[in-house]
This record gives structure tokens, sequence and C-alpha cells, in this order.
């Protein structure tokens, strides 16, 4: 016999499991048994990055929504760098598909998300919330090499998790006080990850890059454009509709 309480708790678990993608696995199945061809299908973003944007314009790419989602970003003791963007980029993706799930007009679009992360060895440098942050990352970064990594997550329609991290290593010329002064009260640093923006001001404090430069301002165009194609998103569709509108 069963108890009461048993019961109920039976009762909650077909009630709640798994209603936050029921919609999207329900559309995933219904394409894949009428083997017809898809639909085209929608790109969100989960973020709102203005960087991160420009870039994804930048290659013909267009979110057709923005899902920027609040996640736990504390490092780990011990954590990695690789392992941090790598944990974190599939946290926002899986929190944005969540969001989405339920959601009738985006149920199954694709989902994209991305962390940068900037490191000294394995010091990891997050994005300073203070000017004196800001200083102590700057004077870090002052004549020496460091790491930028971004990890990539797109899952598919049909929850297909796709995965990738670039690294990036740049190298500083030594910073004067007076360039370390000018370039925090400029503001630029604020909310960006290592305390600067190659594409802005600091892109004079940078004597050798190797690797992908996107990758540096936020988002590498190379292989987020190769996951979208690779799983079958119209990367180029944009590229011919723009060529068969503008006029010679």
């Amino acid at each position: 016999m069963i108890s009461p309480k048993a019961a109920l708790l039976t009762a909650l678990s077909k009630v709640e499991a798994p209603r936050r993608d029921s919609l999207r696995r329900a559309l995933a199945k219904q394409r894949t048994g009428k083997g017809a061809e898809a639909p085209k299908r929608k790109l969100v973003l989960a973020s709102a990055s203005p960087r991160r944007l420009l870039l994804l314009a930048q290659a013909g790419i267009e979110p057709d929504v923005l899902r920027p989602t609040t996640i736990d970003e504390t490092v780990k003791k011990g954590e990695m760098p690789r392992t941090l963007a790598t944990r974190l980029a599939r946290a926002k993706a899986e929190a944005a598909r969540d969001q989405i799930a339920n959601d009738r007009d985006i149920a199954d679009s694709y989902v994209l998300a991305a962390d940068t992360v900037v490191a000294v060895g394995r010091r990891i440098l997050i994005k300073p919330d203070t000017v004196e942050e800001a200083v102590a990352s700057l004077q870090l970064l002052s004549g020496r090499a460091h790491r930028v990594l971004t990890a990539v997550c797109l899952i598919t329609p049909e929850d297909r998790l796709r995965m990738k991290i670039i690294d990036t290593r740049v190298r500083f010329k030594r910073l004067s006080k007076g360039e370390i002064d000018a370039y925090i009260a400029s503001r630029e640093w604020r909310d960006k990850a290592g305390g600067y923006a190659i594409q802005g001001l600091a892109g004079s404090f940078v004597q050798k890059i190797v690797g992908s430069y996107t990758n540096v301002v936020g988002l590498p165009l190379t292989e987020v454009a190769s996951l979208l194609i690779g799983e079958g998103f119209p990367v180029h569709a944009n590229w011919i509709k723009a060529a068969a509108t503008d006029p010679e």
C-alpha cells in the first residue's frame, strides 16, 4: 500500500518533471518524426554585451532574441582559467535555454553563450569593480604576456551541446604610472575582463598578439561561425540577402 506522503511526492514529480523544456523537447520530437525540412531557426544570444553584438553583426549574424542570464561567477578554489571559462559559458547557455524552453515563439531556437577569462599564469583576473582593482590589473599586465580565453557554448534546437575554447596570447608594453592613471580616468576599464578593452584606448598598450583578435574583444568569430554552420544555422544567408538588396 502506498502511503499518502509517497503518493503526494509521486504526483508532484509528475507535474514538475521536466517542465523547463517540455515544449522544446516536443518540437524537437515533432521535427524528427516528420523528417521534413526544418523551418528557419532563430538564434538566442545569452548576453546583452554590445561588443558581442557588434562582432556578430560584423559576421552577418543577427540574434533574434537576447537572453542575458545571471549566474554565480565566483571562482572555485583551485579552479584553472580554462575550466572556469568552460563552466561559466555552459552555465549561461543552459540558463538561457531553460528561460526559453516554454516560450512558443523561440522555444526551438539555437542558444549561444560565451565567457571570457583573462589570466596571468594560473592567476585569474576578474572584472574590476573598483579603481583600485583596475589599477592592480594594469600593473600586473604591464610589461608581460597574458592569456585571454573565451569559451563558446552552442545548444542546438535538439539540445546537442557544442563547445570550443579559444586561447589568445597578448603582450603589453611596460606601462608608466601616467599611462595607467590616464586609462583609469577614461573609465574604459569598467566591465572589461582584465580591466582593459583591446579595441579601445588599450590597443596602444599591446606589443604582440598571438591568436584571435576578436577573441580578445569578446567573441572569436571564426570559431562561432564554424559552430553555427556545422549545426545547420544559415550564417551565410544574410550575406546573400544583403548582396541581393544592395543597389549597384
